[in-house]
């Protein structure tokens, strides 16, 4: 049996509706006068028994932005998925920053 069957669906949790992402929230962060909600979401992979993975979803709060959602690679990699969110709201905000500008185009 695959261990992921036990992983809650992407859309558990506060997401807003009408979001660009199905995955949990996080934070609300504000980056050059915008606010972005910030996601994590998680890896589908079934080869991964082991471990859960995960990156970071950004979306502009503004819904009439035509703005894209960004993400970053898979940056949290844990052995459950507590331990991946346990992670994941341990980042300040200014590493969520951080990581919005290092996706963000030039």
């Amino acid at each position: 049996m695959n261990e992921h069957s036990n992983l809650p669906p992407q859309s558990a949790g506060p997401s807003s509706a009408g979001s660009a992402s199905q995955g949990q929230h996080l934070a609300t962060i504000s980056e050059d006068g915008r606010f972005w909600e910030v996601y994590v979401e998680f890896d589908d992979d079934p080869t991964r028994t082991d471990s859960f993975g995960a990156r970071l979803c950004f979306t502009p709060a503004d819904t009439r932005s035509s703005t894209e959602a960004v993400r970053t690679t898979t940056i949290l990699i844990e052995s459950s998925y507590e331990e991946v969110l346990y992670r994941a709201r341990g980042f300040e905000a200014h590493q969520l920053s951080g990581l919005l500008r290092s996706c963000l185009p030039d």
